[in-house]
């Protein structure tokens, strides 16, 4: 089972979020039909979110994660909440490009960096929170990086990683998330920064059989931690036909009698696990008399 270890070090200053997400990455890939450099883009993505998702104490508060910077793969879309269960989409999941140089997949080419990272939060009130920046390298982890940094104004390091086999099986995936808390020295950049540098890859990590909090204990080996608890995590869609409902009254009377006029059924299929459902002319017409 994947799952978001939680720590902070026991002067309380540095909390950190470090999870295996191989299987969440493995089952986005699989629906989407991924390519190898897609489903790093994705799975990256997916990670942070989760990650995010264990930061949040409301389970009723939702995130949705938006990364567009104008490359082949489009849009990449994820959501969470509270329960740091996650689903999302690209746009082009067969996006890909030779690998670079150095062996490493080339996400930041099919994302690209013309454009931003956006996290919309919905508490349930009026208006949900809104943060975006300029992204950075499209790599995802550096974006990140930088919107903790510049949104929420908490110094922050993020790895990600996914790796993908041969096949296009997901061999690891997983990341990390360390950020300062008030009160951070210089020694504790110093510390940190030390470790990163030491560490090397994550999804190497886990794929010798590190655990997430283990790869925290070495990531912050300078220092004590307190372990408060591990969240689970997955990929998981709510999608329902009552919700494809809900979608289909959203749209209005007008708009549903001109469905049912020129098409006499309707198909809709959801972006975050592709499952259809169909609705006949009979059933258009029992939602179209049930709008108000």
């Amino acid at each position: 089972m994947d799952y978001v270890a939680r720590a902070i070090t026991m002067d309380g200053f540095v909390r950190i979020y470090a999870a295996n997400t191989t299987e969440l990455v493995a089952e986005a890939a699989k629906i989407h039909g991924c390519s190898a450099t897609a489903a790093a883009a994705l799975g990256r993505t997916l990670t942070a979110t989760a990650m995010i998702g264990a930061m949040i104490k409301d389970e009723d508060t939702s995130v949705t994660v938006q990364i567009d910077g104008g490359g082949s793969i489009g849009k990449i879309c994820t959501v969470t909440d509270g329960s740091a269960f996650v689903r999302g989409y690209c746009i082009n999941p067969l996006a890909d490009l030779p690998t670079k140089a150095n062996g490493h997949l080339d996400v930041g080419g099919i994302v690209g960096t013309d454009g931003h990272l956006g996290i919309i939060k919905d508490y349930g009130m009026k208006e949900p929170y809104v943060g975006h920046v300029e992204l950075v390298s499209g790599e995802i982890a550096e974006d990140f990086t930088k919107y903790f940094a510049e949104s929420e104004q908490t110094p922050s390091a993020v790895g990600l990683g996914v790796l993908v086999d041969k096949d296009l099986s997901i061999k690891s995936a997983g990341g990390y998330i360390i950020q300062l808390l008030p009160g951070a020295t210089e020694e504790h950049i110093e510390d940190i920064e030390k470790s990163l540098a030491a560490f090397g890859s994550v999804t190497e990590a886990i794929e010798k059989g590190m655990t997430p909090e283990e790869i925290a204990e070495s990531l912050m080996s300078d220092h004590s931690m307190f372990f408060y608890d591990n969240v689970d995590t997955g990929y998981f869609c709510p999608c329902s036909k009552e919700r494809m409902e809900r979608a289909l009254i959203a749209i209005g009377k007008k708009d549903l009698q001109e469905i049912i006029d020129t098409d006499g059924h309707a198909e809709l299929k959801c972006h975050f696990c592709r499952r259809s459902f169909d609705f006949s002319k009979e059933q258009l017409t029992e939602i179209l008399a049930r709008i108000k």
